[in-house]
């Protein structure tokens, strides 16, 4: 990548970042590309170099989230480490991105409320891609017999939906921060996996 392509990306990760939270703050409808500009310092026909409109806007945030959700996975599955480890720190940063992104995360809640069946196919890919990568780890930990022999499936999905529901009691200024209420997490639903030693 040239310097003049890395820098159109980070400037459209600046915007997309920006954008998720006025989002989150005013909602899609309320939100208008004049506000993502003003949190930005840049005028609105800047903003419309980079992105065609807002719902171009909203549809790159989603994809970004996704695909940085997969890159922090695989890097995990290419360390050597034990899988206990991977399935571990997958789901911590699994945990710290949700926190970190949630506004991000809550505004893919309804999908077909916003983007085209093609758009949503292309994030139901990146969901499907992202799922497998958790599957990987759990099936090779029953390959190993570290974890239990069972259904990798909804054990994931339990592993989801335990990790995602933090996004709807965490408070940054509770006792415990961001890193330590993953790791806890990730202890106790490691204790559904794990084979009794």
């Amino acid at each position: 990548m040239s310097l003049r392509e890395r820098k159109i990306a980070k400037k459209k990760e600046e915007i997309l970042r920006s954008a998720v939270h006025i989002f989150a703050e005013k909602g899609y409808q309320g939100t208008t590309m004049e506000d993502i500009a003003a949190n930005l310092l840049m005028t609105k026909g800047a903003v419309y170099y980079y992105f065609k409109d807002k719902q171009d806007l909203l549809y790159q945030s989603h994809q970004m989230l996704l695909e940085r959700s997969i890159e922090n996975v695989k890097y995990i599955q290419q360390q050597d480490i034990s899988i206990e480890e991977k399935l571990k720190q997958s789901m911590v940063v699994h945990i710290e991105h949700v926190i970190h992104e949630q506004s991000g995360f809550e505004l893919m809640l309804k999908p077909e409320q916003f983007f085209s069946e093609e758009q949503q196919e292309k994030l139901r890919e990146l969901q499907a891609k992202y799922s497998h990568c958790f599957d990987e780890i759990i099936q090779q930990g029953i390959h190993t017999q570290v974890f239990r022999n069972l259904d990798k499936k909804i054990a994931r999905n339990i592993l989801f939906g335990a990790m995602n529901w933090v996004t709807q009691w965490y408070t940054a200024d509770g006792k415990k921060d961001k890193k330590e209420i993953a790791a806890i997490i990730a202890d106790y639903v490691m204790l559904m996996l794990l084979k009794n030693k």
